[in-house]
C-alpha cells in the first residue's frame, strides 16, 4: 500500500539523516517535527486506508514520529557534546586562575551586631519572632486598634486575600508576644527586618531593619530610659557623645520622645546628615503605655517600663558615609567588598 510505503521511505530518510551544525539540526527539526513537517500529510491519508489496516497504519505513523523525535534529540546531544569539547580544547591551562574574593559581612549585619553587643552587656536578651504577623500582635496589642489614626503612620503589606495577616511593620510585635508569655521583669531587644509600603528612594525603602528594646519591672522610670540610651549612644558613637530627647508621639508609649545625637557641623558629611542642625535623629522611645501592659496581661499598677526602636540602616549610613539606602539591598559585590576587613 502506498501509505505504508511512504512511512518506510521516511523512516529510511530519518535514519540516514546527518546533521552536525546547529543550523543543520534546526533544519532537521523543521522538516520532520515542525508545523508543516513532511509526516503530517501521512496522517491525512488514513481516510484512504482500508478499515482493517487503519489501526496498523496509525501505529506505524506514531512510531515514525517517535523515531523523528529520538533522532532529533540524539543529533542535538551530539552537537552539544562536540561544542563542549571544542570549548574545552580552547582552554589555556597556562593562564593564571581567576581572582577569588573572601566573603564579607553586610554593613547592616555589622551595625546590628554592634548594637546587640552593647545592650547584651547591660543585661538585655535577644528575642526573635516571625516576620509574617497577625493584626493583633502588630497593631491592636500595641494600642493601635482598627480605627486608630496612628495606623495611617504605617502603610502595611497585607497578605493576599487576608485582612489579618501581614508583614510586620515593626519588631514591636516581638515585644507583644514576649509580654504575653513571660512575667516581668522583662529586659529584651528584638532585632529584625520589617516592611512598610513606602516609596523607594535614596532615604527610604520598603524593607529595613530595627533593633527594638523593652524593659519592664517595678519602679522603672523615664530617667532609667534616658541613662540606658545615653550609655548606648556613647558606646556606639564615642565616649563624649551628647544626646537630646524631643517630645514625640507613638501609640504604644506615653510619654514618647525622639533621641538625637550631636554630630556637629564641621564637615560637609555631618552638615548633610543633620540637615545643617548638627543633630542626627537615631531612635524613638518612651514609657510603655499602660494600655499596652493591660493588653498583654501585665498589671500597670504594679509594673512600668520603657521601650525604644533604632533604625539600623540610618546608623549604618552615618557610620560608613553611605548616601543611598538602596545600596544595602542591591547585592552589588563592588559595594559589599568594601566591608571585607570591617569588624
Amino acid at each position: 500500500m502506498a501509505g505504508f510505503e511512504n512511512i518506510e521511505k521516511l523512516t529510511d530518510q530519518i535514519e540516514s539523516e546527518k546533521a552536525e551544525t546547529a543550523d543543520q539540526i534546526e533544519a532537521f527539526r523543521i522538516k520532520y517535527l515542525g508545523t508543516k513537517n513532511v509526516i503530517k500529510p501521512l496522517f491525512a491519508e488514513i481516510r484512504n486506508v482500508a478499515n482493517e489496516s487503519k489501526k496498523a497504519y496509525g501505529q506505524a505513523l506514531n512510531v515514525l514520529k517517535q523515531k523523528a523525535e529520538e533522532k532529533y534529540e540524539s543529533l542535538k546531544a551530539a552537537q552539544e557534546d562536540q561544542s563542549a569539547a571544542d570549548v574545552k580544547s580552547k582552554i589555556d591551562l597556562t593562564l593564571p586562575p581567576a581572582e577569588k574574593y573572601e566573603g564579607s559581612r553586610h554593613p547592616v549585619s555589622i551595625v546590628m551586631g554592634r548594637m546587640i553587643d552593647i545592650f547584651e552587656k547591660i543585661g538585655f536578651v535577644v528575642e526573635e519572632e516571625r516576620e509574617v504577623e497577625d493584626d493583633w500582635h502588630n497593631f491592636t496589642a500595641m494600642n493601635t486598634p482598627a480605627d486608630h489614626p496612628a495606623r495611617d503612620m504605617q502603610d502595611t503589606f497585607y497578605l493576599k486575600d487576608s485582612t489579618t495577616n501581614l508583614l510586620r511593620t515593626h519588631t514591636s510585635s516581638v515585644q507583644a508576644r514576649v509580654m504575653e508569655r513571660q512575667e516581668p521583669p522583662i529586659r529584651i531587644i528584638a532585632p529584625g527586618r520589617v516592611y512598610r509600603n513606602e516609596t523607594i528612594s535614596a532615604r527610604s525603602h520598603c524593607q529595613f531593619h530595627q533593633v527594638e528594646g523593652l524593659y519592664i519591672d517595678k519602679d522603672v522610670s523615664f530617667a532609667d530610659m534616658k541613662q540606658t540610651l545615653l550609655y548606648f549612644a556613647r558606646e556606639m558613637y564615642g565616649p563624649d557623645t551628647k544626646i537630646r530627647l524631643r517630645p514625640s508621639y507613638f501609640p504604644f508609649t506615653e510619654p514618647s520622645a525622639e533621641m538625637d545625637v550631636w554630630m556637629g557641623t564641621e564637615t560637609e558629611t555631618t552638615k548633610r546628615l543633620t540637615k545643617g542642625t548638627g543633630w542626627l535623629e537615631v531612635l524613638g522611645c518612651g514609657m510603655v503605655d499602660p494600655e499596652v501592659l493591660k493588653n498583654c496581661n501585665i498589671d500597670p499598677d504594679v509594673y512600668t517600663g520603657f521601650a525604644f526602636g533604632i533604625g539600623i540602616e540610618r546608623s549604618a549610613m552615618q557610620k560608613y558615609d553611605i548616601s543611598d539606602i538602596r545600596l544595602f539591598f542591591e547585592n552589588d559585590v563592588r559595594f559589599l567588598r568594601q566591608f571585607g576587613s570591617v569588624v
